[in-house]
């Protein structure tokens, strides 16, 4: 069986590095907010360009906290809207609910399967006070047209970067296109912790200060809470294994690219929509690698009866699932399209090469 994704193999990869920094964070004695969580910060905010990084204990921490912090600071209050595209992971919807604000839906263009930019403007409101961008699969969603609509209407722009750490548009790495950017360092990710873990990103010292306090109990000295925080903190542990694993993660993006360029190229089947390569292929590092077909389930039961592992990301588009009922009888037709037709096909740094080419000729005989 060829597997989704060979999380062990991923990691043995980089055993005998992870296991020397394991053996010190157990022998120091100090598990959390100490010096491996501060190396990971000066690391990532170096590597994202960024002036400040702050660890957090998981990917919507790090969404939750940025907005929560903006409403702390008086730039957005409970009511106000947040764009965000209607066929991301609901991480990214639950982030703006759960701090009082208004998601509205924004379909996504059908062949990135990014925000369409063009459908932004129409939906703004005097309520409107961000957009958050979700870097989906890998790829990245950004251009000075989105910028200008930010200028425009006075917005922040929030990046959902938990799927395209390393991915650059125009010489700057996501994370560092908006005002802020939230991270997931889930297991599965390019970047992935061995647990859950995650990070902002940011250049706004305040916004970077606030959100310190908010993830700290609300507190930054001992004992003196200035806001009703949270508790979300990074923990030694995951800070090393980051710390090991952020040294080659352009190495193995650039693994993923190859990869994919193999199945661009080679995967020859009428009955499959095959993802786009961007112009400039630094904008996309292949989270996943998402095919469309309108006999998805028939096509995953032969991957599967052939031995190759897939999954789907999502079967549900958000403004369908019962958390949100309120918009259970809103159509957003291409995002219930994409919902109904992709699949994810077995990519990452340490697939063999004849795992490449069976699941290229499995495919192309489907």
């Amino acid at each position: 069986m060829i597997k989704f994704l060979d999380l062990q193999k991923v990691n043995l990869h980089h055993q005998v590095e992870i296991e020397e920094q394991l053996l010190e964070v157990f022998r120091s004695g100090w598990y959390l907010l100490g010096e491996k969580v501060k190396a990971f910060e000066n690391k990532l905010s170096q590597y994202i360009g960024t002036k400040q990084a702050i660890g957090v204990a998981n990917g919507l921490d790090a969404l939750r906290l940025i907005l929560r912090a903006y409403i702390e600071m008086g730039i957005m209050n409970i009511g106000d809207e947040i764009i965000v595209p209607s066929n991301t992971y609901i991480a990214s919807i639950l982030a703006i609910s759960d701090n009082g604000l208004v998601p509205v839906l924004v379909e996504p263009e059908i062949n990135t399967y990014n925000l369409d930019i063009s459908k932004i403007e129409e939906k703004i409101t005097p309520k409107t006070k961000g957009i958050l961008i979700v870097h989906l699969q890998g790829r990245i969603i950004f251009s000075d047209k989105i910028k200008e609509i930010a200028q425009k209407h006075n917005l922040k722009i929030i990046e959902d970067n938990a799927q395209a750490i390393g991915a650059e548009w125009n010489g700057l790495k996501s994370g560092n296109l908006g005002d802020a950017a939230g991270f997931s360092f889930y297991p599965g990710k390019n970047l992935g912790a061995l647990g859950d873990a995650g990070a902002v990103t940011t250049n706004d010292e305040e916004l970077a200060k606030t959100i310190r306090a908010l993830a700290n109990y609300g507190s930054n000295q001992k004992y003196v809470n200035i806001y009703q925080g949270l508790n979300s903190r990074l923990d030694e542990i995951q800070a090393a294994v980051l710390n090991v694993k952020l040294k080659y993660i352009d190495q193995e993006n650039n693994i993923r690219r190859e990869i994919a360029k193999r199945f661009i190229n080679e995967i020859k089947n009428p009955a499959i929509i095959l993802p786009e390569n961007p112009k400039d292929e630094n904008e996309h590092v292949w989270h996943v690698f998402v095919i469309r077909s309108e006999r998805r389930d028939e096509l995953q039961a032969y991957l599967t009866e052939h031995g190759i592992q897939t999954l789907i990301h999502y079967p549900i588009p958000p403004h369908q699932q019962e958390a949100y009922k309120e918009w259970n009888t809103l159509s957003f037709p291409i995002s219930e399209k994409i919902h109904k037709e992709v699949l994810s096909l077995p990519i990452s740094s340490v697939m063999e090469e004849e795992e490449i080419k069976k699941i290229i000729e499995v495919i192309n005989r489907f």
